[in-house]
């Protein structure tokens, strides 16, 4: 398969990561077991002073929510514009494509220990795709 179709299979995977992941982002903090409830008050109820701000550690849960956003879009973009330019420019597409396809297996590691695994099934093959897509352009 062409680099080009890798690549943009590994995008595919990270939008519907990002989709997943708004989901998640929107209904966080109305979960219907009553005990996980008690905890998302508990984290929206006390803001403490850090670094010179004053926030919730709801507020933090939520900021690190909306920056990943923008790592997937960002990756996305990235990886659409890589594989337009992989074949005529192989030894800069490959330097940039290699972080991106290990910090993916990363984030696939990390969800499967921290979250769930779908998530890290997600993430995991997106950086497969990317490492393919390295591969076929070799």
């Amino acid at each position: 398969m062409k680099s080009k179709i890798l690549l943009r299979i590994a995008c595919l995977l990270i939008l519907i990561h990002l989709l997943g992941h708004s989901l998640g982002h929107l209904s966080w903090d109305k979960p219907k077991d009553p005990k996980m409830k008690e905890v998302v008050d508990m984290m929206k109820g006390y803001s403490s002073e850090f670094m010179g701000a004053n926030k919730s550690m709801a507020n933090y849960y939520e900021g690190y929510s909306i920056i990943l956003f923008f790592v997937f879009a960002m990756t996305i973009l990235i990886l659409w514009s890589v594989s337009r330019f992989i074949e005529s420019n192989k030894p800069i597409a490959i330097k940039i494509l290699y972080p991106i396809a290990i910090t993916y297996l990363a984030f696939g590691v990390v969800e499967y220990l921290y979250f769930f695994l779908f998530a890290a099934g997600i993430s995991f093959l997106a950086g497969v795709f990317v490492f393919l897509g390295i591969n076929s352009a070799k």
